[in-house]
């Protein structure tokens, strides 16, 4: 018996748009072995409905079917084949329709067929909560609403760079093979309220499909979804390389061969146990000994970098 899936798993999932009973919306939809769970949303509400086997069993035998003598596997096969079609905008072979109640919940009714017999479900749904709206259909549109109107940037500053091109080798005495093929110069505040006037009056319309994600939408939706849990994972797998990277350092930050010995012979160097002075800090090193004392070390190397 399978649970219903987590907050994470929901969140991988397309929005589909459907129409049911005249009605337009946008589904999303998880099946297990078992068990369901489905949002709808038709831009003025989302409504969700989640199922585990207990209550599946429950509605199917005891609500809908009474005459059903089946485990929940069973007849629940059955269920997810008739009814993935119905939420995914595809031709099913069920008969579903869609009525509203009180209090804003929903309720989707299907009839098929099983076994020559026939076989009922209702989907009952109601609002979802705010953050689950949230979380898996406004933010997700403001992430790719910022990520489209960043495109649109970097491609208006090449649309420039492209003029600058052209021009300069206009000014060399470069022409034009098919005067077809000549621009203007490319204004982007011009382009920008030109589009706006002829664009949004035609999404507004009644006519206009809104709630329609096209396939580029939801590749959109399905990388922008895909990368929200990425920079916890880099930054992750960066603080493990640098604990590394650090580690590996240590053994050369405390060694005393970078700055060699002062005032001291080198055989002793080693204390009445054996074990080399050089683990103590050189603090204790006497301040005042000059340099011709001081036997040859290996020079140091010479830092690269801005600063020396």
């Amino acid at each position: 018996m399978d649970a219903c899936p987590s907050e994470d798993v929901l969140f991988q999932l397309p929005w589909l748009p459907v129409s049911i009973s005249g009605c337009r919306l946008l589904t999303k939809s998880w099946f297990g072995e078992t068990a369901y769970r489905i949002l709808l949303t038709d831009m003025q509400c989302v409504w969700e409905e989640r199922m585990d086997a207990a209550d599946i069993q429950s509605r199917a035998q005891q609500e809908l079917n009474r005459r059903l003598r089946a485990s929940v596997k069973a007849f629940f096969s059955h269920l997810c084949e008739v009814a993935r079609p119905c939420l995914s905008g595809g031709d099913g072979q069920a008969q579903i329709s869609l009525t509203r109640q009180e209090g804003g919940n929903i309720s989707m009714r299907l009839k098929s067929e099983l076994a020559g017999l026939p076989f009922y479900w209702e989907f009952h749904c109601s609002p979802a909560p705010v953050a689950l709206v949230c979380a898996q259909l406004l933010r997700p549109l403001l992430v790719m609403s910022c990520l489209l109107q960043q495109q649109v940037e970097q491609l208006g500053g090449l649309l420039v760079r492209k003029d600058e091109e052209i021009q300069d080798y206009r000014e060399n005495g470069a022409t034009l093979s098919r005067e077809r093929l000549q621009t203007s110069a490319f204004q982007e505040q011009t382009y920008r309220e030109d589009f706006m006037a002829k664009t949004l009056p035609l999404l507004w319309s009644e006519h206009s499909d809104a709630l329609g994600f096209n396939p580029g939408l939801q590749q959109l939706y399905a990388a922008t979804v895909a990368h929200r849990t990425a920079p916890k994972r880099k930054l992750s797998e960066e603080l493990s390389v640098g604990e590394d990277q650090d580690s590996a350092r240590e053994p050369a930050i405390v060694s005393s061969s970078d700055v060699g010995p002062v005032d001291s012979d080198p055989a002793d160097d080693r204390n009445q146990n054996g074990r080399a002075e050089t683990s103590r800090p050189t603090t204790q090193q006497p301040i005042k000994s000059s340099p011709a004392e001081r036997p040859s070390a290996k020079p140091k190397k010479k830092k690269v970098g801005l600063f020396r």
